[in-house]
């Protein structure tokens, strides 16, 4: 990328999503939906990859690059910058189980990306960013119903 191109890059995300032994159920319906955020703008895969454990923890690492038929994925693929390096690899499989397999993805997210832009111009910078699990929202939002139904 060129230095313009770079002023203007949105905050870049990555995330692993695992997939424990025997509870992949792999239809393409994921392929569709990254295809699908991706032919929006609302996002750029910058890399991707496979990740498999085996049950005694011995990791294999693939990069969507090297996987084989990519089907729907050889437009995003062309793009791949493969940014993830090998200590890279290995410190986001620390965190998975073994016998299992998990899909990791490195973005731009393209629908901030102006704003972002006109923030670095005005002089801001990202000090803190963070994620909230659907889960942790999903928990208060009953608490906060049984709650009400209890009086509180």
């Amino acid at each position: 990328m060129d230095e313009h191109a770079l002023d203007e890059l949105g905050p870049v995300d990555y995330l692993v999503v695992e997939f424990p032994a025997g509870e992949a159920n792999f239809t393409g319906e994921i392929v569709r939906e990254l295809v699908n955020l991706v032919d929006a703008g609302t996002i750029r895969v910058i890399d991707a990859m496979v990740l498999t454990k085996d049950e005694n923890g011995a990791l294999d690492a693939v990069e969507l690059a090297d996987a084989g038929d990519l089907g729907a994925l050889v437009e995003i693929e062309s793009q791949l910058a493969e940014l993830l390096a090998a200590d890279d690899v290995a410190h986001l499989a620390n965190a998975m189980e073994p016998g299992s397999t998990a899909g990791v993805l490195v973005y731009e997210n393209l629908w901030a990306a102006p704003f972002a832009a006109a923030t670095r111009r005005a002089g801001g910078q990202l000090i803190a960013n963070g994620r909230i699990p659907i889960q942790a929202i999903i928990a208060s939002i009953e608490a906060d119903a049984l709650h009400e139904t209890a009086g509180v």
